[in-house]
């Protein structure tokens, strides 16, 4: 057994966080609307558009197919964003199972946004990267929901998630 957390691994726990998410946004539809700020996003709708939608566009560029332009990326409801979301792990599982996949192989980004030195990686960091990105945001909105007065009683950490022994 390796003691290396794998992609694998991550993505499990990705699939537990964002369907927490999706769960407790179902049940109380309120919190769409609380404001946000992250990242530009005016409220949390838009907010979780923001972290399925990369979710899905991360994953298109490593698969190769084509990517969902930004302003293509529907902006509601929950389930079309959960959509988003649900293709991204479809083409994730799809590359990890796929035994000729060159994780090592280099990906440049075509983005303005990243300086010329961070548009470089590899598949394997560029995967890496887009679960975190979510793992990272699913906790800022645990943050803000309970600043708002709401208990979501998100557990994101990696220790209480399934996908560890």
């Amino acid at each position: 057994m390796t003691v290396a957390i794998s992609l694998e691994e991550l993505l499990i726990w990705n699939e537990e966080s964002s369907a927490f998410w999706k769960g407790l946004l179902e049940d109380n539809p309120s919190l769409l609307r609380l404001p946000c700020g992250i990242g530009g996003a005016p409220d949390v709708q838009q907010f979780i558009r923001h972290i399925w939608g990369a979710e899905l566009r991360w994953a298109q560029r490593l698969a190769g197919v084509p990517e969902t332009h930004r302003d293509a990326v529907p902006s509601g409801p929950l389930d079309a964003l959960f959509d988003l979301h649900t293709q991204a792990i479809q083409l994730m599982r799809e590359l990890l199972a796929d035994p000729a996949h060159d994780w090592q192989a280099s990906y440049t980004l075509d983005v303005s946004w990243l300086p010329p030195h961070a548009r470089t990686s590899t598949h394997r960091k560029i995967l890496a990267h887009a679960l975190f990105h979510s793992q990272r945001h699913f906790a800022q909105l645990a943050t803000l929901v309970r600043a708002a007065g709401f208990s979501s009683g998100f557990s994101g950490d990696l220790l209480f998630s399934s996908a560890l022994g």
